[in-house]
């Protein structure tokens, strides 16, 4: 959590707007998601609980008063704060790409433009958000295993820094495009290694993948993209894993890509000028997840990055860390109200008007083998132990068993119109998630710079969004 949002004070001018009833004001002492309701409740260690300070949840609530709900909160200082972090821990070696996937925001692509070294992109579309967003295009990389002519078109004609190829198919491709426009355009090319260690939560390599040119194949495929004339290969790029919370496992991933690296630029004879490392650096979503030691990967890696970095053939290589989850998951927020409480068979159901058409992350199917709840909080916590302690199950508005946003979640009694908070959703939020599903008002995304909100929504600006009126309790308009 931000240090700024961590404070445990009321809000102060700097609030965007005043809290709504039953919110944070109502609660002075911080409150844990996950407190068992034993008696006596032990409490749960904040390195593993989320954390709702009286400061966080006036803004969250602010929040849902002035736009509505569902919402998604993103904090830029909280963002900043991590992007510091990485850097302190990291920029020694590497520079940070920025993975437009996780959070194509113009809002929040421009709040980066002047704090991030590059973006990487995955489509015709993001490229035209990066631009919107203002991004140079010559700080960009395009990345994706099925780009097709019109955008590979429009990415070398505006000025790309760096097409990432996946396949021979899209050099081939690339190259006749960049002939016609009188191009010699800068590649990467994408390899897949031949293993990813444990660990991962999603793998992109290492088996059969759709993704980069096998490790095995490199030899017979890179000459032939070189002898292509309107092609440049200036480095490589491995994405093999992501969402890791194991530094071993971290390290372990960045000396396979060392040493592919190395093999591969000795056998071409190639001086890359930037090498991309997929990150893999995972975020805590769940009760029990440790945060990742960026200390401990720095300690354990950085003497062999040194000397990776000391080979002459790198000597004039940049380093670029690739990642996004990991700086702008843990800066948003899901805010949700409840409309209807039932009692079925001896549980309690809060459901909401948010669900998994709104976040099809925190419902568990978006990548999810077992389904696990996030971590989630009452906006307004316990009201000074009034609100009793107990298990409850979260489910969306959707006319399917799958809506469901927690099961058992231990938190205090929730009841209509009260508003939670679901943790880590800043990335992979409204544009992973199926919007028009069953066509309920769409969520509402809102930056929050110290106590200043913005209404930064841009998917369906042409569809309702549902206003609440925070005064009432249906949440009525």
């Amino acid at each position: 959590m931000s240090r700024a949002l961590a404070e445990s004070r009321a809000p102060g001018p700097d609030a965007a707007a005043p809290a709504p009833a039953g919110t944070a004001e109502a609660s002075p002492r911080p409150i844990s998601a996950e407190t068992v309701s034993a008696n006596p409740a032990p409490p749960v260690p904040a390195s593993i609980a989320p954390v709702a300070t009286p400061l966080l949840d006036a803004r969250l609530g602010a929040a849902a008063a002035r736009f509505g709900t569902p919402s998604y909160v993103y904090c830029t200082d909280l963002a900043g704060e991590r992007l510091a972090d990485l850097r302190a821990h990291l920029g020694r070696w590497f520079a940070i790409s920025f993975a437009v996937k996780s959070n194509p925001n113009p809002a929040l692509l421009d709040w980066m433009r002047d704090r991030l070294d590059f973006l990487d992109i995955s489509s015709g579309g993001e490229l035209a958000l990066s631009r919107q967003a203002g991004w140079d295009p010559a700080r960009i990389s395009f990345t994706g295993p099925a780009k097709q002519e019109p955008e590979l078109r429009a990415a070398i004609e505006t000025g790309l820094g760096e097409l990432v190829l996946e396949s021979l198919r899209e050099a081939e491709l690339a190259n006749a495009i960049a002939a016609r426009t009188g191009r010699v355009q800068p590649v990467l090319v994408r390899i897949a290694p031949a293993r990813v260690p444990k660990g991962f939560g999603d793998q992109m390599a290492g088996r059969p993948s759709p993704f980069g040119i096998d490790v095995e194949d490199a030899a017979e495929i890179l000459p032939r993209i070189a002898r292509l004339p309107h092609l440049r290969i200036i480095g490589l790029h491995i994405y093999s894993g992501t969402q890791c919370l194991k530094p071993d496992a971290i390290c372990e991933n960045w000396r396979i890509f060392m040493q592919v690296f190395s093999d591969i630029c000795t056998a071409q004879n190639l001086r890359p000028e930037k090498l991309i490392f997929g990150a893999g650096l995972g975020i805590p979503y769940h009760p029990g997840d440790a945060t990742l030691d960026l200390g401990a990967i720095a300690a354990a890696i950085g003497p062999e990055l040194d000397a990776f970095r000391a080979d002459p053939r790198f000597a004039g290589t940049r380093l670029v860390l690739e990642l996004g989850r990991y700086l702008i998951g843990p800066a948003g927020w899901f805010v949700t109200r409840v409309v209807s409480v039932k009692q079925s068979r001896g549980t309690r159901i809060a459901i909401c008007d948010g669900g998994m058409n709104a976040n099809l992350a925190a419902s568990g199917n978006f990548g999810m083998v077992l389904r696990r709840n996030y971590l989630i909080h009452r906006i307004g916590g316990d009201e000074d132990g009034a609100r009793p302690i107990e298990k409850q199950d979260i489910s969306g508005p959707l006319c399917t068993s799958i809506d469901k946003l927690g099961g058992g979640v231990v938190l205090p009694r929730l009841e209509a119109g009260d508003l939670i908070a679901i943790h880590a959703c800043g990335a992979y939020g409204p544009s992973a998630s199926p919007l028009y599903f069953i066509s309920h008002p769409l969520p509402r995304e809102v930056l929050m710079t110290g106590g200043q909100l913005r209404d930064i929504t841009r998917i369906g600006e042409d569809r309702p969004h549902r206003a609440t009126d925070p005064t009432r309790p249906d949440g009525a308009r």
